[in-house]
């Protein structure tokens, strides 16, 4: 307990009381930051590694921290004002009537006169109990209460009485002077203020009790409005961190849809611009990269047609001369088998030089042409229901490979598929193995239910297997690439490099596809994986013919990659 050197000083608190398009605008992402294919993705926001939430979420965090802190400081502020102005003119009226009632009081009094000196200081108008102790005549100790109901002197604490009847030496350096002590308790949840002083002089000893509990009532009604006020200020927080956000991100959104739409391939979008800020000259940014993008990307498709036409051209006008080359080799051909051998055997070996040159020039021009039209997109299907047994015997038997071709395979196993590029697909495959894998090469035919979650029916399954070294590992992933050589000391083969290419190219048409692969017991394995019903491709009329399509590709012994 601290002294009070005046009726209004404060003293040590023991215990706190409970208190309670065709415009122009074609491909630009308007104002609302959504395109029309865009739209529905509003629990989108509410993700938790969603932007949007985060910032609502650090703004509410801001404003819940900065209103609890301000609530709390306003209400301790408040607090100890409503107390302290409570208990120093508690303090006060209580040393006035001490001093008035009780100094008037005879030595020794008895309990009667305590008892009606309490009550006449317990009617001021600050409404507390009070108790007087004093000795009678004979030494005893007796006490005089306002209200014993209410207040005793077993209510006063142990600390505070001891620290009242301590002499102190006061500041006039009269050792018979005292001080006033107070002391704030709660009882049964009510908070109450004790105080204690004794006559200068010695005379009695006087203790009140005064209720807080109205202080505590306006304190709790003020913790209320404070709490209200908090819930209210984190609403407008968050309503602003909302709004904020939202002006913040609808740039940031619409440029997300616009990257989109530039990865799907709709290089003409662009965003409509307002402002200077700093998302304004990102749009800005992004639509310069945009139409930068879309002017090298036309560049390039220009280089890429053209080139496409100098292949086309270049395929076509080569046709004319090796007509007339091929049927002057045949006739070549026919005079070095022919008995009267009017061939000089000196230049046989170059006549036959020639002849095996102009067949392979023949076939690479056709393979580019087919290459040419699989890369301009008019190839079509011209599509069959064909038995496959039969169709592969077929391929085999016209390139006498009959005896080097293990063929298992089932009659009926029946198929809608395009026969002639089904062909070339069996011809470049069987052919690839013989001329690098070496015999025999075994060709099995399976039929595969669809796979778990497919909605595909039925797959044509035809794996091509020989008994060669297999491929190397790193030659894998290449063997499908347009003139690929899988050693660069072997620049020149008997194949072209196309045909593998052109016989995924004639897969992938048909909605299937190739995969190779070396086979455990050694020898390399190509499957391929056809819809038996077609696939989602339909038949489109019949190739053109002439020089725009239609002129099959020459495989006589099957055109591959130089895989080995």
């Amino acid at each position: 307990m601290r002294p009070a050197h005046t009726a209004a000083s404060r003293g040590g608190e023991t215990r706190a009381p409970e208190e309670p398009g065709g415009t122009g605008d074609e491909g630009v992402i308007d104002e609302t930051g959504e395109d029309r294919g865009a739209r529905g993705r509003l629990l989108a926001g509410l993700r938790f590694t969603s932007l949007r939430l985060r910032l609502v979420l650090v703004f509410g965090l801001v404003a819940l921290t900065a209103a609890v802190s301000a609530s709390g400081i306003a209400y301790w502020l408040n607090r100890e004002a409503v107390l302290t102005r409570t208990q120093d003119a508690a303090l006060s009226d209580f040393h006035q009537e001490l001093q008035s009632h009780a100094a008037a009081l005879p030595p020794h009094p008895s309990q009667a006169e305590l008892r009606d000196a309490a009550t006449g200081m317990a009617d001021s108008s600050q409404h507390y109990a009070v108790v007087l102790l004093d000795e009678n005549e004979d030494g005893h100790r007796v006490a005089g209460n306002s209200d014993l109901d209410t207040f005793t002197v077993a209510d006063v604490p142990r600390a505070l009485r001891d620290a009242v009847g301590e002499e102190q030496e006061g500041a006039s350096g009269d050792p018979a002077a005292y001080h006033l002590f107070w002391q704030r308790t709660v009882e049964d949840g009510t908070p109450y203020l004790i105080g204690g002083a004794r006559v200068a002089g010695g005379g009695p000893t006087g203790y009140l009790k005064k209720s807080l509990q109205a202080e505590a009532d306006d304190l709790n009604s003020l913790a209320w409005s404070l709490g209200i006020a908090t819930t209210l200020a984190l609403i407008g927080a968050a309503l602003l961190a909302h709004a904020a956000a939202t002006t913040v991100l609808k740039p940031v959104h619409r440029l997300g849809i616009a990257a989109r739409r530039l990865g799907e391939g709709k290089l003409h979008t662009r965003l409509r611009v307002s402002g200077t800020d700093e998302l304004a000259e990102l749009s800005r940014t992004f639509n310069r990269t945009a139409a930068a993008l879309e002017k090298q990307v036309d560049a390039m498709s220009d280089r890429e047609e053209a080139s496409r036409r100098f292949v086309a051209d270049m395929s076509h006008e080569l046709r004319t001369p090796l007509t007339a080359i091929t049927a002057v080799t045949e006739v070549l051909e026919e005079e070095l088998d022919a008995e009267t051998g009017s061939v000089d055997p000196m230049i046989e070996p170059a006549v036959r030089l020639v002849i095996g040159e102009t067949r392979r020039l023949n076939t690479l021009v056709e393979n580019l042409m087919e290459v040419t039209r699989f890369d301009a997109g008019t190839a079509r299907l011209v599509l069959d229901t064909v038995d496959i047994a039969d169709q592969i015997t077929a391929c085999i038997d016209a390139r006498a490979w009959l005896d080097a071709v293990e063929l298992d395979a089932e009659r009926g196993i029946m198929a809608h598929v395009d026969p002639r590029r089904l062909d070339v697909i069996l011809a470049n495959l069987i052919g690839n193995a013989l001329k690098h894998g070496g015999s025999p090469v075994r060709v099995s035919v399976r039929v595969e239910p669809p796979q778990d979650g497919e909605e595909a029916g039925d797959r044509l399954v035809i794996r091509v297997r020989d008994h060669g070294p297999g491929i190397p590992e790193e030659v894998l992933p290449h063997v499908f690439d347009r003139f690929y050589k899988a050693s660069a000391s072997r620049p020149r083969s008997d194949g072209s490099g196309l045909g593998l290419s052109i016989a995924v190219e004639n897969a992938h048409i048909h909605g299937g596809d190739i995969s190779a692969a070396n086979s455990p017991e050694g020898g390399a394995v190509f499957t391929l994986r056809l819809p038996m019903d077609g696939g989602a491709v339909e038949a489109e009329g019949d190739e053109d013919t002439g020089d725009d399509g239609g002129a099959h590709p020459a495989t006589p012994g099957g055109e591959g990659g130089d895989r080995r």
